[in-house]
């Protein structure tokens, strides 16, 4: 009896299926990963910047709304450029209480100026004149070419000097209550974060999936052949 090895192409390719089934595998897997990866860091970005929104909404209501009635300081916006270089329109002008005996020549001062409309003014003191108890001001925009031309007499104790700015505060105070930014926020927000909180809740990660193994191509054939 004399045997024979046969080759069978079959049995080759059954060889290198593993392989090419292996590397597709992993390619797979690679690609979840990245997009799940990248579903985590968007997901992750969207927390950040609603969280950093309400917090400067709260800090921004906080030192407007809530600060002046604790502490006593006040706070305006600058409409005009008299004052440019150093308060510019849509500064806001933080002051606080100063008393009158304390002004002095190159104080910034908010008042109410004592003609036309007796609107507040944030101008720098050129000059006090003092009579008793009656103490009088004159001042001046910084950017202006003379002194303002009336003399404002201090009625109160103390006056309102300015001691920081907070540049284009003013300008996001006025966008923030235009009609069309007020409706993104009263509708728009409490939606992203109802979306945000289901999307928390829906998205449970998924547990992978097991393949199953496939049969091998060919069928198995006996090394030797009886003769």
């Amino acid at each position: 009896m004399t045997t024979q090895a046969q080759s069978y192409p079959g049995r080759r390719r059954a060889a290198a299926t593993p392989s090419h089934r292996s590397a597709s595998t992993s390619s797979t897997a690679t690609a979840r990963s990245v997009n799940g990866a990248a579903k985590k860091a968007a997901k992750l970005a969207g927390r950040v910047l609603m969280v950093g929104i309400m917090v400067v909404a709260a800090a921004a209501f906080l030192f407007l709304a809530v600060g002046p009635r604790v502490f006593g300081y006040q706070t305006s916006t600058m409409l005009t450029g008299s004052m440019s270089p150093l308060i510019n329109p849509g500064d806001v002008v933080v002051s606080v209480p100063t008393p009158v005996a304390d002004l002095k020549v190159g104080d910034i001062v908010t008042y109410h100026i004592p003609v036309e409309d007796q609107r507040i003014e944030t101008h720098r003191i050129t000059d006090v004149t003092r009579a008793g108890v009656s103490t009088t001001i004159q001042t001046k925009g910084d950017a202006n070419n003379g002194a303002d031309p009336w003399n404002a007499t201090l009625a109160e104790d103390h006056a309102f000097t300015t001691v920081a700015v907070i540049p284009h505060l003013g300008d996001a105070i006025r966008a923030l209550r235009s009609p069309v930014v007020g409706k993104v926020l009263l509708y728009g927000a409490p939606a992203v974060l109802v979306v945000l909180l289901l999307t928390s809740i829906w998205s449970k990660p998924k547990e992978p999936k097991e393949e199953s193994s496939s049969p091998a191509q060919g069928t198995a054939v006996p090394a030797t052949i009886p003769s």
